[in-house]
């Protein structure tokens, strides 16, 4: 029995070794010399500071911005340490309340948009932290956001365009517009307006 002992002791030890320590170095360091960018992160940064990350959503207050789906990560949304989905389902009195609530003031703060909201604007992803809105999603706050910035539709309808990401390898997923790139470019050419975002 001694002897079996030490042999699965060995055994544990080797693996750990293996699985717990040679493997996620190998993996990191290949990561770090082929994609240090996406191993890092995907850190955006706009004016000498790091104020996102290209995967993580996050929450947009100002008018002159575009608005990212609503978060149940966290006990405000958007907390990539909490990320997580609320659990609520479609026979959920509280889910419903919430998302009357969010169409009548989405309706309020959108008053030159269509009357249907886009549903990703009042439902959260099942992360919390999704970064990406529909080309639909975008250009269904374009009036708000040119308004409110004091440019015009066709000049905000030409970023949301622009930013918009295909299909993965054509296929895969669907058209998608990221909300923090899009408002960074909305920084770029119109100048970033007063308050914060």
């Amino acid at each position: 029995m001694k002897k079996d002992l030490i042999v699965a002791l060995r055994m544990t030890v080797a693996t750990l070794v293996l699985t717990g320590l040679a493997y996620p170095l190998i993996v990191t360091g290949v990561a770090q010399v082929l994609f240090p960018w996406r191993a890092n992160g995907s850190l955006v940064s706009a004016d000498g500071r790091v104020v996102g990350s290209e995967l993580i959503g996050q929450r947009f207050k100002s008018p002159a911005y575009f608005q990212s789906r609503p978060s149940a990560a966290g006990a405000d949304g958007w907390d990539a340490a909490a990320s997580s989905g609320s659990n609520l389902g479609p026979t959920s009195r509280k889910l419903r309340d919430r998302v009357a609530a969010d169409v009548a003031r989405l309706r309020d703060e959108n008053p030159q948009a269509a009357a249907v909201v886009p549903i990703e604007l009042v439902t959260t992803s099942a992360s919390g932290l999704d970064p990406h809105l529909s080309p639909a999603a975008a250009a269904w706050q374009v009036p708000r956001v040119a308004a409110a910035r004091g440019v015009a539709v066709g000049d905000v309808q030409s970023l949301v365009e622009a930013r918009t990401e295909p299909r993965t390898f054509g296929l895969l997923g669907d058209p998608r517009v990221n909300v923090l790139l899009l408002n960074l470019d909305l920084d770029r050419r119109f100048g970033r307006p007063a308050g914060k975002g």
